[in-house]
């Protein structure tokens, strides 16, 4: 345990409880006599399991339908969403490198029962959705490449728990091999796939500028939304939080100082290619889709099956396949580890990975089955979308929490955020509740 000043520790209601992920916490080693881009390779790794939450299938989805619909001016509300990610990743390190909790358990620890029980509750439906959206991309995947029907892909996704035990027996480090070599892969199939394109890089460029449009037009407005929900996920605050401490960085102020520089810059990195891989997803459904007339392309069946013909290439679907399932297994880790995070940290419940796993990916293939018998493609596309709006009406629930905590001096000690850094994070916050208000609103008038 860490040693905290006392002064410091009374800025909680709780005393802090066992260590996050305690299996695996520490378990990391930083060598302190090593040269300093060796201490900044041993902190590479959390940042990429973080980036995951950036590109999963129903990230697809959202940018699928945006690029065909409006070609590229969505680009703007990646890149704007990818800042917001990056400062509220290094928020969440920050959090557990000053406080040695995570999210979770400090939302447990800094307020009564009455608000950290619907916080919980809250972070579990935010989980809930991203196993939704994981349960259909990775069965649509499998649909793409082996020909398995949507209906038993769906029930062979509850079979992933065992890459899970199988990835924590061998240790932490194998879990972030495992996410980095599937990240390679993915990259290199959007590679390919823009390359084919040949999108107008003009467009591309004014993509990245933001207009009145994405506000006043509602249906844009809940693309962007929904584009925001799958980029800027609630459960990645409390999964980073918890896997930075997995890194042995030691106990003293400047050790505690160097240990937050590599973790943003690891999460910094990771999320600026989680960036080249959104923008992709978005770039491709603009110069495939959009520059042919094809402007309500939003189903991922859909999409894989025009590629070949706009794109003139026989390989082009199956690496669209290879990439949606690649996506569909990293998330299914990341999202393990968030809801093991969030149940320790709320409630002091510790359940064996496999029961977790299990739990809520029964809880999420029942709708995912449900809208696939009976409604088909059509509404598995409507579905994920759904996911990723649902994802971003529950990001203010954790983002205003990690704000305040980050805030303050009394819980952070002499790692408390900049004045400016946490002026840029109530904007970042108000920002998406504002999106959010509207959002309801839009969809209350219809």
């Amino acid at each position: 345990m860490d040693v905290l000043s006392s002064k410091q520790e009374s800025g909680w209601r709780n005393k802090r409880g066992e260590a996050s992920l305690s299996d695996v916490h520490r378990s990391i080693n930083i060598s302190a006599s090593g040269s300093r881009w060796r201490r900044l390779a041993a902190f590479a790794g959390p940042g990429y399991l973080v980036a995951v939450g950036y590109m999963d299938p129903g990230n697809w989805a959202t940018s699928l339908a945006g690029g065909s619909k409006f070609g590229y001016a969505l680009l703007a509300v990646a890149l704007l969403s990818n800042l917001m990610a990056i400062v509220l990743q290094s928020l969440c390190a920050r959090l557990a490198i000053a406080s040695g909790r995570d999210l979770a358990q400090a939302c447990r620890d800094a307020f009564p029962k009455w608000v950290s029980i619907p916080l919980w509750a809250l972070a579990e439906i935010a989980i809930i959705a991203t196993d939704i959206a994981e349960v259909i991309g990775t069965a649509i995947g499998l649909n793409l490449i082996f020909g398995i029907p949507l209906e038993l892909g769906v029930l062979i996704t509850a079979l992933d728990v065992f890459i899970i035990l199988y990835l924590q027996k061998m240790g932490f480090r194998w879990v972030e091999a495992f996410i980095i070599t599937l990240l390679g892969v993915i990259a290199v199939c959007f590679a390919i796939q823009i390359f084919l394109a040949d999108p107008q890089w003009g467009g591309v460029i004014r993509g990245f500028f933001p207009t009145t449009e994405i506000v006043t037009n509602p249906e844009m407005l809940y693309l962007a939304l929904g584009i925001l929900g799958a980029t800027v996920m609630p459960h990645n605050l409390y999964l980073h939080s918890g896997i930075v401490q997995t890194r042995n960085y030691g106990h003293t102020l400047p050790e505690k100082k160097e240990a937050l520089t590599f973790a943003t810059i690891d999460s910094t990195v990771a999320l600026c290619f989680a960036l080249l891989i959104n923008a992709s997803i978005l770039i491709l459904a603009a110069a495939a889709f959009n520059s042919t007339g094809r402007t309500e392309v939003a189903e991922l069946g859909e999409a894989h099956s025009l590629l070949a013909p706009l794109l003139g290439l026989a390989i082009a679907p199956t690496l669209f396949g290879i990439a949606l399932l690649c996506c569909g297994l990293n998330s299914t880790v990341t999202a393990t580890l968030a809801g093991q995070i969030v149940m320790e940290g709320f409630l002091k419940m510790k359940l064996q990975p496999w029961i977790r796993r299990l739990i809520t990916r029964g809880i999420a293939i029942i709708p995912a089955a449900f809208v696939t018998i009976w409604y088909g493609d059509a509404g598995t596309a409507e579905l994920l979308i759904l996911t990723q709006v649902v994802l971003s009406l529950q990001l203010s629930f954790a983002v205003f929490p990690l704000v305040m905590f980050t805030a303050s001096k009394a819980k952070m000690g002499e790692l408390v955020a900049p004045i400016w850094l946490s002026g840029i994070a109530w904007l970042i916050a108000v920002v998406i509740a504002g999106l959010n208000v509207k959002l309801l609103v839009d969809f209350v008038s219809g």
